[in-house]
């Protein structure tokens, strides 16, 4: 049986630190993520993926639900 696609929850996440001064893999997670620049904010289907990402750079973004 294939998988129902559901609308799913969608979480904003904005850049509010910048990632200069920390570590590459942190530099590129933020990138993954679609941040480049200050205060951008981005939204992206919440996933077990997307919450691993946010908490290795938790400290640079805002996040919202």
């Amino acid at each position: 049986m294939p998988k129902k696609e559901s609308a799913g929850k969608t979480i904003k996440v904005t850049l509010v630190r910048s990632p200069i001064g920390y570590t590459k893999d942190q530099k590129e997670t933020a990138k993954a993520l679609g941040l480049r620049r200050l205060h951008q904010t981005v939204e992206h289907q919440d996933t077990p993926a997307l919450r691993g990402m946010i908490r290795k750079i938790i400290h640079l973004v805002q996040v919202e639900e």
